[in-house]
């Protein structure tokens, strides 16, 4: 695999340990030019207890992360997310116990929670939320879980109201899911199955995609989903056995394999083991100048054997860090790309910074 091939230099890394398990990990949407936040969920395992941390991020005179404020969760957080919301910062938090919360800081002072609004457990899934990500604009939130429910959940001034969209009964099981547009979302699950929502055309999937290319893969499960904005009609999905795939509306029934066993050549696969996630990375520019809406573009993923590594359709994978433990979870800077924060499974946090 090529190390750092596409860099003038080799990425710096900065580590901080944590007193704490460290479950996921994102970047604040920037309030102002000058700040930089990033939201952390943590475990103690001692007191069995979880929280979300605000951290500020400083590089003068040395790189720094410094805590300013907890929320405590009331169970262990499954899925974390963020977006903006009428000029201040959103969280979004799944939890283990089936509630959601959503958190908003101070407009002015992102440095802390203002408010909190929250679904309680059971009213959404029975069991565990798989996975939450929210909206552009912040107004609404989609949840999934095992349990085959997906629910659409929208912000108010002082509550949120949810509504059941789907219901499998456990017939199918749910692991991921992205929004691609204010009325169209993917979601993934067991079989690296894909399935395409459109909340114009109720009732169900509008389109769907399972996995079977490879009988080794049909048991894989689908652990993150990507869409960029410009290309909404490409899903990048990451999962099982080290596979990253992308699924294209246009051809629903040809997947195109960008990692994983049974790729192609061996190079061709930075891990083997689970891709915990997966997103489009904008630092990184496309090699490729064929037919622009047909090429899939770069993608950063993480693994459970410690890879974050960049993969590009018919290029060599970039690897950007080979850790000794799992990297659980990743986020890129939008406004800064060249930076990206993960975790990692031995109560770390690292920020790795490309010249």
């Amino acid at each position: 695999m090529a190390i750092g091939t596409a860099l003038s230099e080799p990425p710096k890394i900065h580590r901080f340990p944590q007193s704490k398990y460290v479950d996921s990990v994102r970047w604040l949407p920037p309030i102002s030019a000058l700040d930089r936040w990033a939201v952390i969920a943590v475990f103690d395992s001692d007191s069995d207890s979880s929280s979300i941390e605000i951290h500020s991020f400083t590089q003068d005179p040395s790189p720094n992360l410094t805590p300013h404020s907890q929320w405590d969760a009331p169970s262990r957080v499954s899925s974390l997310t963020t977006s903006q919301f009428k000029h201040k910062s959103l969280v979004a938090a799944a939890a283990f116990s089936g509630s959601l919360h959503v958190l908003l800081t101070y407009a002015m002072d992102p440095s802390s929670f203002e408010s909190e609004l929250s679904v309680p457990e059971k009213a959404l899934h029975d069991g565990p939320i798989s996975c939450v990500d929210v909206m552009d604009s912040g107004l609404e939130c989609v949840t999934v879980g095992e349990d085959g429910r997906v629910n659409l959940v929208c912000l108010g001034e002082s509550e949120l109201s949810y509504r059941r969209i789907f219901d499998s009964s456990g017939l199918v099981s749910f692991t991921s899911a992205k929004w691609a547009s204010p009325s169209e979302f993917a979601t993934g699950g067991f079989g690296f199955s894909l399935q395409w929502w459109d909340q114009r055309k109720p009732g169900g999937a509008v389109s769907q995609f399972k996995g079977d290319w490879n009988q080794r893969k049909a048991s894989g499960i689908v652990h993150s989903i990507d869409i960029h904005p410009s290309r909404k009609h490409t899903c990048l999905a990451g999962g099982s056995l080290g596979t990253v795939f992308a699924w294209d509306l246009r051809w629903p029934q040809q997947p195109l394999l960008l990692s994983g066993v049974g790729s192609g050549e061996a190079s061709c696969s930075p891990c083997e083991s689970e891709v915990w996630e997966v997103q489009y990375d904008p630092y990184v520019k496309s090699s490729n100048v064929g037919n622009v809406s047909s090429r899939i573009l770069p993608t950063m993923i993480c693994s459970e054997d410690g890879i974050l590594a960049v993969v590009e359709q018919g290029e060599e994978p970039i690897e950007l860090s080979a850790e000794p433990c799992a990297i659980n979870s990743f986020d890129i800077d939008q406004q800064y790309p060249s930076d990206v924060i993960y975790s990692l499974e031995w109560e770390s946090i690292a920020i790795l910074t490309r010249p």
